[in-house]
């Protein structure tokens, strides 16, 4: 569950307050609705981000509004949203594990049902866990758009198992916590399917913000994932 930039702001040229760091943006504040998020290193296209969250968003898909005639390819410009993260939560009692899996399920079956854009498939985000979900005053809100794409939901259930067990199996302090999580994702029949699984795999390893350690680790997650 990498840590990746959340509501935070910060203002183009000489931006606000740091809100929040991960592994390839920085948050900074712009004012009381709104953040600026921004891209490290040319990483990603956030315009092209802000668009899938758009697009979700006229379906009826929980993300946090965006203001795309004032972002540009590295820098997003979106809605400022108040509450915890569901990681964030876990730790302070707030909601239970298993019950974050459960709504990540929610979150997951919902997305797959919004169109995509070309070849009939679905907005799948390949990135939905923990860190990457708000709990607002209104409901959950899903952030971090960077890795969506136009595809099955099989690869998505996939992304989430996957990152959940790597984590599960990982001997730090949150994988009892993790595999909670991950439990309640796949209680529910899913649409987690054997290509699915394996492409997920594949795509997790290529990630270029993957350490050796955690690629290594992907076997076992493989494992524990059909343990369950």
């Amino acid at each position: 569950m990498g840590i990746t930039g959340r509501d935070g702001s910060g203002g183009g040229d000489g931006g606000g307050r740091l809100l929040g760091s991960g592994r390839t943006s920085d948050v900074y504040e712009l004012d009381a609705g709104w953040v600026l998020r921004r891209n490290r290193e040319g990483w990603g296209d956030a315009l092209a981000e802000g668009a899938v969250m758009e697009h979700v968003r006229e379906h009826g898909y929980p993300v946090p509004r965006v203001r795309l005639a004032d972002s540009t390819r590295t820098e997003l410009v979106m809605e400022r949203l108040s509450g915890p993260t569901m990681l964030a939560a876990f730790g302070t009692g707030a909601m239970g594990a298993r019950e974050g899996g459960v709504v990540l399920a929610r979150l997951l079956r919902q997305l797959h049902a919004v169109p995509g854009w070309d070849n009939g498939g679905c907005v799948v985000h390949l990135d939905l866990h923990p860190d990457n979900v708000m709990l607002t005053p209104e409901g959950p809100r899903v952030i971090d758009w960077s890795n969506a794409e136009e595809g099955r939901p099989g690869l998505d259930w996939g992304m989430s198992a996957i990152i959940l067990a790597q984590v599960a199996v990982g001997g730090e302090p949150i994988a009892g916590l993790a595999r909670e999580v991950l439990t309640g994702l796949l209680a529910d029949p899913s649409q987690l399917t054997e290509d699915g699984l394996t492409e997920a795999r594949r795509r997790r390893a290529a990630q270029p913000v993957m350490s050796r350690r955690e690629i290594e680790l992907l076997g076992q997650a493989e494992d524990l994932i059909r343990s369950l």
